[in-house]
């Protein structure tokens, strides 16, 4: 019997198991989290690559079959910014793209402020 696949333990891992192109595009979206949350700590959650802040969650983001998704981690932020958002598909709590069609890094920088400003209160 094969062994179980493991899990990946940190998102360096975890981009490693992604398609070229959405690992490329992933990238970028960790990078610009970063710059604008440079506190906030990494981790993997749910089985996705996730950013937490003073202990609670900031954003999650992962990558899918046929898509990649952005998660705010707040229907409140993707209300606020359902205007910008009118390109993606968007549900409760999640904000699905493509490499093809990636979130804008100027947005993904506005949605990480506003998670953070929520996060503070």
């Amino acid at each position: 019997m094969p062994l179980a696949k493991r899990k990946p333990q940190t998102i360096d891992e975890y981009l490693a198991t992604a398609k070229p192109d959405q690992r490329r595009t992933l990238a970028k979206l960790r990078k610009t989290i970063r710059a604008i949350a440079p506190k906030a700590e990494e981790c993997i959650s749910y089985g996705i690559p996730a950013f937490r802040l003073n202990g609670s969650p900031l954003v999650f983001f992962g990558a899918w079959a046929n898509h990649c998704s952005f998660y705010p981690c707040s229907s409140k932020t993707l209300k606020n910014f359902r205007s910008d958002l009118k390109a993606f598909q968007i549900t409760k709590g999640t904000i699905r793209f493509s490499p093809d069609n990636p979130l804008p890094l100027a947005l993904v920088k506005k949605l990480v402020k506003a998670r953070i400003e929520e996060n503070r209160t």
